[in-house]
């Protein structure tokens, strides 16, 4: 807000000063909030510009003038080739969950992005992991940099929350499921189930659902009116049981979700890591189940380390797994 104070008013057919970019509409809709909050004591405009929506009323925003823009990197390309904005005031570039942008292929239209903009820029880059990919980005677009880590550069989970792995088969799943919702049900507490893909998700709601579970599902292919929505169900516990795939599992901001369960468990243990991150925050206590099977044996060994450093319990046939898979090393 300060440099943007600082900076002379736009004039017409100006773009933005401040441009932040982060992975999903969730994380880009959560970050205007916080600027909205900051910015309108001090009359600083701001848009969100992401795909799912119409394009409408994000055109409108940019043609008015706004000092910040929050936008996913397809959508933001897409507003640059129309020429709905421009880059050539942006002074002051964020850009948020830098290793999720990368995870989703957002590499070439990042670059893109900030080929358009000055260079005596001043830049800002978070992620909540170090790897290759992310070292090299910051060293392409940071000048002089700083750097500042919190906490451990090692993966941990936090200890807040209890971990309960279970290993077993694909078709063991739902009985589990259900068994855990019903020992959950009391507590009437919130549940976000993490799975694979979007058709596991639609067909574990529609499952649940049936069994007269309120579950409801969010994923790539829902619209964003249907995602707000459904967040909002969540969010106000009139629909404690939320289904997801990992477009949710870094973007999604919701205090008061007391379980996470891993129906299936993710590409890596970094994913694992932020999907059980939901849980157990702002200092409260939470619980993270996982249904761990064989095809996902060559994460074994390194979801044992993180088990142990938080002093959680590790089930023998995941010690087994672990001694015949031969994986579990962190990739970079």
């Amino acid at each position: 807000m300060l440099h943007i104070n600082a900076q002379p008013l736009l004039a017409p057919g100006d773009g933005p000063i401040a441009l932040v970019l982060a992975p999903t509409r969730e994380l880009a809709v959560q970050i205007q909030q916080e600027c909205t909050k900051f910015g309108s004591s001090s009359r600083i405009r701001n848009t969100a510009i992401y795909g799912g929506a119409p394009k409408g009323p994000q055109i409108r925003d940019l043609q008015r003038g706004v000092e910040v823009v929050i936008a996913t990197p397809g959508r933001l390309i897409d507003m640059l080739e129309t020429q709905k904005t421009n880059l050539r005031r942006i002074t002051y570039l964020v850009m948020d969950e830098a290793d999720r942008m990368l995870d989703m292929g957002f590499e070439p239209q990042i670059r893109k992005i900030v080929s358009q903009i000055r260079p005596d820029r001043q830049t800002l880059m978070f992620s909540a992991t170090w790897p290759k990919d992310v070292q090299k980005l910051a060293n392409d677009f940071l000048k002089d940099m700083i750097q500042v880590n919190i906490g451990s550069m090692e993966l941990t989970a936090n200890h807040n929350i209890q971990q309960i792995v279970e290993v077993c088969s694909d078709f063991e799943k739902r009985a589990k499921l259900i068994k855990h919702l019903d020992q959950i049900s009391a507590e009437n507490a919130k549940v976000l189930i993490f799975v694979g893909t979007k058709r596991v998700a639609d067909d574990i709601t529609k499952y649940l659902r049936q069994d007269g579970w309120p579950a409801l599902a969010i994923h790539g292919d829902k619209e964003q009116r249907e995602r707000d929505w459904v967040l909002g169900e969540f969010k106000a516990g009139r629909s404690p049981i939320l289904i997801a795939t990992d477009v949710a599992s870094r973007g999604l901001d919701v205090k008061d979700v007391g379980y996470v369960i891993n129906y299936d468990f993710p590409n890596n243990c970094e994913d694992y890591i932020h999907r059980i991150g939901r849980t157990g925050r702002a200092g409260m206590k939470g619980t993270s189940y996982t249904y761990f099977t064989t095809d996902n044996a060559k994460s074994a060994r390194e979801l044992i380390g993180i088990l142990r450093e938080a002093k959680a319990n590790v089930p023998p046939q995941l010690e087994e797994m672990a001694m015949f898979s031969g994986g579990g090393g962190r990739s970079g």
